[in-house]
């Protein structure tokens, strides 16, 4: 009975360590580099949306792309 919860707690210490790892680097990843985003509504028809449905596109949002200034004509450009 001694082994199992050794290992128990092993596996929690190591999902932990795991956890703390991967959420800063997650978050960081997200806020500097890309991120995934919804687009809804009419405001982007024809380019996004197409054909007035009520679904909603996914589009990838570049943020190495604007910390560079390495925008060009005909890019998309998302404003919060």
């Amino acid at each position: 009975m001694a082994q199992v919860q050794g290992l128990g707690k092993r596996y929690i210490k190591a999902f932990f360590k795991g956890f703390f790892v991967a959420v800063p680097v997650t978050v960081t990843f997200l806020d500097r580099v890309a991120c995934v985003a919804r687009v809804e509504g009419v405001s982007m028809q024809p380019s996004l949306n197409p054909g007035g449905r009520q679904a909603s596109d996914v589009v990838l949002l570049n943020h190495w792309s604007i910390r560079n200034y390495d925008v060009q004509r005909g890019d998309i450009v998302s404003l919060v």
